[in-house]
């Protein structure tokens, strides 16, 4: 018993010694920590040996860091036969005039539904559709009964107030000579009243339903009522709706035509949310389309929606433009420019020296002093202005850039592997995507795009099923209709700004074809997935 309590103690006094030493080796190391950090030490500095990652802010920063020059060397046989052309970088006034696709619609204050003042049965139909017409000219004939029996009543009504005109002269005549009493004439006079308010009113009926004075007065005088009535065009202008024809009924709320007056018209274009600061209501306008490029037409802003689109990021914008001529239709594309305001000093490069390096616009500098070296050279892009394209950023007055064969630069780069593969964040948000897609880990297939004023270049791509796919669109110029790319069968939808990289990420589960196009549907292309 004495020796089992014994040995009990002498474990606990151990467990208290180890207790105390971690105690004592806890304090000593905090106080060597804090030493170190007030003598300007920095234990983050140290490597780590597990190989942790830099924090993701970090990371941010350096996918949205500049891209760092690089050194492309090329022979002389090599530049020869790639054809590259050095220029000098062109220099100018930023774009004042923005180009925007418009299409033509009507004059909405000069466009008027014609419907009938009464209901029946449409007999006559005088233009066709297309025909232009005149104010008062009569559109179509209706048989209506209702308006028979609204005749009838106000004959009648005439009648009666013609009746008791007479005896109310008699009854005058009689209290002349005491024949008749004052009670009596007032009873005639209240009597007259009340049948002259009844034509009245069958009168203003028939004024409602459209019959003019001349017509009343014919059936006062006791002439034929007519069961028909005419419709007439309330101005002067082209059938551009007719849904009457004979033997059709109607009411008063059926749409007979619809009468546009084509003098003026309007042109609704899309303006992008970057340009609304340059563009005013008042601002000239110069309207051109494909159809009569020789004539230009002139108006102004008159109206800029307050909405902008949710799908497309553009808000609306009319000119008011004269047709005397007709030569503007309804529907017809048009080429906008719209007066912006005054322009600063700006560098200019042909869109051939611009090339894509994932999500960033690099050109290609040359030195005179070292040929066959090449430097490719980050930049930031601003507004196209015809064939040349504004620089924002990355390269100065006097450079030299390559204007033909930069693409083989790129290729050279590439090949030479003189800068490594950059993801930006919305690659390595798609990094997880990709790696899980498949067995295999195949890399993402990566497609470029660029719309030209033909259209989509090129027109036709081919993928791999089960491999996730990322297509790049660079809208490279104003003329074009492609503002926005639609993939109909993946219910994709996006804008697509000028000189900015839209990419589209999806991965393709079977074989056959996608197809894309424009958000107008003029231009198309096809995707072929093997």
């Amino acid at each position: 018993m004495t020796s089992d309590t014994r040995v009990t103690m002498h474990q606990g006094a151990a467990a208290l010694v180890a207790i105390a030493l971690l105690a004592a080796g806890a304090g000593a190391t905090y106080l060597l920590m804090r030493s170190d950090a007030g003598a300007g030490g920095h234990a983050a500095d140290v490597p780590s040996s597990t190989g942790a990652q830099p924090p993701p802010a970090a990371s941010a920063r350096a996918s949205n860091a500049p891209l760092s020059d690089v050194v492309v060397p090329l022979g002389q046989n090599a530049v020869e036969r790639a054809g590259i052309v050095v220029a000098p970088v062109a220099s100018g006034t930023s774009a004042t005039e923005i180009r925007l696709p418009g299409v033509v619609e009507p004059n909405a204050y000069r466009q008027v539904a014609v419907t009938p003042l009464v209901a029946g049965r449409v007999t006559k139909v005088g233009p066709a559709l297309g025909d232009r017409v005149r104010r008062g000219q009569t559109l179509a004939e209706i048989y209506s009964p209702a308006l028979a029996e609204a005749q009838t009543r106000y004959v009648s009504v005439q009648a009666m107030l013609d009746a008791h005109d007479r005896e109310l002269q008699r009854t005058q005549k009689l209290v002349e000579i005491g024949a008749a009493s004052r009670q009596e004439l007032e009873k005639v006079h209240a009597e007259h009243a009340a049948q002259t308010a009844a034509v009245q009113s069958a009168r203003s009926q028939l004024e409602l339903l459209g019959v003019s004075a001349s017509a009343l007065d014919n059936m006062a005088s006791g002439r034929s009522v007519s069961a028909a009535t005419n419709v007439p065009a309330p101005i002067d202008g082209v059938v551009t709706e007719r849904g009457a024809n004979v033997g059709l009924n109607v009411d008063t709320a059926t749409k007979l035509f619809t009468v546009v007056d084509l003098s003026t018209v309007w042109v609704v274009a899309d303006l992008y949310e970057r340009d609304f600061s340059r563009v005013r209501v008042g601002s000239e306008a110069a309207i051109t389309t494909s159809a009569r490029p020789d004539l230009t037409l002139r108006g102004r802003v008159s109206y800029i929606d307050p909405q902008v689109g949710a799908d497309t990021r553009t808000a609306k914008v009319r000119i008011e433009v004269p047709n005397p001529g007709g030569e503007l239709r309804l529907g017809m594309y048009a080429d906008v420019v719209v007066a912006g305001a005054p322009g600063t000093s700006t560098l200019r490069v042909p869109p051939n020296a611009v090339q894509n390096v994932g999500d960033r616009t690099v050109v290609y500098l040359a030195n005179p002093k070292e040929p066959g070296k090449f430097i490719e050279r980050e930049v930031r892009l601003g507004q196209a202005s015809g064939e040349q394209v504004e620089v924002v950023s990355g390269i100065q007055p006097g450079d030299v850039v390559v204007t033909e064969g930069s693409f083989f630069v790129r290729a050279e780069r590439e090949r030479l592997g003189l800068r490594p593969a950059s993801r930006t964040a919305a690659d390595a948000s798609m990094a997880p995507a990709a790696s899980s897609s498949g067995p295999n880990n195949e890399a993402t297939q990566a497609r470029k795009v660029v719309v030209t004023a033909q259209g989509f270049e090129p027109a036709k791509l081919t993928l791999r099923t089960g491999t996730p796919a990322r297509i790049t669109f660079v809208r490279s110029t104003d003329k074009t209709c492609a503002t926005e790319v639609v993939f109909p069968s993946l219910n994709i939808k996006r804008a697509l700004p000028l000189n900015e990289p839209v990419a589209i990420a999806f991965t393709p589960t079977k074989s056959g074809d996608i197809a894309f196009a424009c958000g107008k549907n003029m231009l198309h292309g096809t995707i072929l997935v093997q």
